[in-house]
């Protein structure tokens, strides 16, 4: 693991400021990190402590370890997301894959919410604060970006969901998440921030984000915290959109009835809701799903809530609810060796925990997912993902379907069409 904390003599000083106007053009051509949606949300500029490596108890454990070196004085107290914040993403399997979980705490923050703006900046004494950060011309649009390699064809894909669905008839699994990636080249290094711009336009509902080279949209809130209430927003079971109101119409009222995906959806609310027990008490989880519309696909979706013990942060309990059934599968521990058996792909931070949390331990994090990893060895290489959920009713034509429809976004965003395989 790596941990780089401050000194001990930094100061966080947050200060009200006007509407800075679109958070995305403050965003730098490298490095900054940020978290989008409905146009307010957070961006983040500079460094001042990092932690790679690790899981998320541990990054729990050094952020509180940071925030006890750091005085904060504030104009806007109670405000969430003021003061000191760290971003963080996290890998989804710590014993398969080469990349590590990151947590990076910027030098400035730029934030709205509710029509409060804000700005933070950790070093020095109010004096010392810098005021609104340049903005940047708009971002070059990805020139010439064409697939170049996939983890598996459409063929060998379908014969993995195969494998999978027999292993679910003989009762080894109940359900398990399997996901393919695939790589894209461009003819001029990529700039994360013409897709940060796309995705936020595009898929305003989601949350965008930015976060050491992996850049999406996601519409899954793992869990977030505010003022002792935890939400998460559950997603399982997808049917693509046609485009044409009326069929789309007709399209979200069989998701809403299909025993498959009824079933699919059901187990991941379980999970999530066990997996919150411990550290929640006044859980609400709703009877039925409800269809999440998005400009790509139709989700069933269930909204769980729950009021947070004292004293346990949003970071702990993302840790805790790392993987869901949404992106493993159950029971967990098969689902995942069966992930790692089967998938032929290292899903490094892909479909883990992403978002930020600040120093009351209140924040939020979404599953990475609808995301893309640049090469930080080759910037004109991008490597795109997608998943679903298998179940004993699984068609595996069909879930290849869904993993094209959910690569849109990112697809979408770099200009290019789905690729052929």
């Amino acid at each position: 693991m790596i941990h780089h904390p401050p000194g001990p003599q930094w100061r966080a000083t947050t200060v009200g400021i006007n509407d800075p106007g679109e958070l995305a053009s403050y965003l730098p051509p490298s490095g900054g990190y940020a978290w989008l949606r409905r146009g307010d949300g957070m961006i983040g500029i500079g460094e001042i402590a990092r932690f790679e490596g690790g899981s998320a108890a541990e990054a729990d454990e050094w952020w509180q370890e940071v925030c006890s070196r750091i005085e904060h004085e504030t104009e806007l107290p109670g405000t969430p997301g003021t003061g000191p914040v760290a971003f963080a993403s996290f890998v989804f399997d710590r014993g398969h894959t080469s990349a590590r979980s990151v947590v990076v705490v910027p030098r400035i923050v730029l934030g709205r919410r509710k029509g409060l703006s804000w700005l933070t900046s950790i070093g020095g004494t109010r004096s010392d604060v810098p005021g609104l950060p340049a903005t940047w011309a708009d971002p070059p649009p990805p020139v010439g970006v064409a697939p170049v390699d996939a983890s598996l064809d459409a063929e060998a894909w379908q014969s993995i969901v195969t494998q999978a669905v027999g292993r679910i008839g003989r009762g080894t699994l109940d359900k398990v998440v399997l996901a393919r990636a695939a790589t894209l080249a461009a003819a001029e290094p990529l700039d994360p921030r013409a897709l940060v711009v796309r995705l936020a336009e595009r898929y305003p509902t989601c949350w965008t984000y930015r976060v050491d080279g992996l850049v999406g949209a996601s519409p899954e809130m793992l869990i977030r915290t505010e003022g002792g209430l935890a939400t998460s927003r559950v997603l399982a079971g997808t049917i693509r959109r046609n485009g044409g109101e009326e069929l789309d119409l007709k399209l979200a009222h069989a998701l809403a009835r299909s025993g498959k995906n009824l079933a699919e959806h059901e187990l991941a609310v379980d999970s999530v809701a066990h997996a919150l027990e411990p550290y929640c008490s006044g859980m609400n989880v709703p009877d039925a799903p409800y269809v999440l519309e998005l400009p790509n696909v139709l989700h069933l979706a269930s909204d769980v809530t729950a009021v947070v013990h004292s004293g346990v942060s949003v970071l702990r309990l993302a840790g805790e609810l790392h993987p869901s059934a949404a992106v493993c599968g159950t029971p967990t521990d098969v689902a995942r060796a069966t992930i790692a058996e089967l998938e032929h792909l290292d899903r490094g931070r892909y479909s883990g925990p992403v978002g930020w949390l600040d120093s009351t331990g209140d924040g939020e994090f979404a599953i990475a997912l609808r995301c893309g990893l640049i090469d930080p060895d080759d910037r004109r290489r991008i490597t795109v993902y997608a998943g679903c959920g298998i179940v004993a009713e699984s068609d595996p034509a069909e879930e290849f379907a869904e993993t094209e429809a959910k690569l849109l976004p990112m697809l979408e965003a770099l200009g290019v069409d789905l690729p052929q395989h």
